[in-house]
């Protein structure tokens, strides 16, 4: 009875592992730390899921970045200020953030 138990053990345990993994693969919010993104440069159409991550900066001066023209808005997203189109998120420029 004890090894049917252990048997049937090993892949509950293999699950509930696998279950952690995919949780800590989306966890991928933005910390403030700097990641360099290559394709991030004007024209890219950044992937929804980087784009929607990404927190909306209002105060644009605060940070001395440009005004953002009508349907454009700055977003923060993994250590870069993305001026992105809102409801598309092609890229207009990137900028490091200090």
């Amino acid at each position: 009875m004890h090894r049917i138990q252990r048997l049937a053990a090993i892949p509950l345990l293999g699950i509930a592992l696998m279950g952690t993994n995919v949780v800590l693969a989306q966890d991928h919010h933005d910390n403030g730390h700097y990641v360099h993104h290559a394709e991030w440069k004007k024209g890219y159409h950044m992937k929804q899921e980087d784009w929607g991550r990404g927190d909306h900066i209002d105060n644009w001066k605060q940070y001395k970045l440009r005004q953002p023209p009508n349907g454009y808005e700055w977003r923060r997203v993994d250590g870069n200020f993305v001026l992105g189109e809102s409801s598309s998120g092609v890229v207009a420029s990137v900028v490091i953030a200090h």
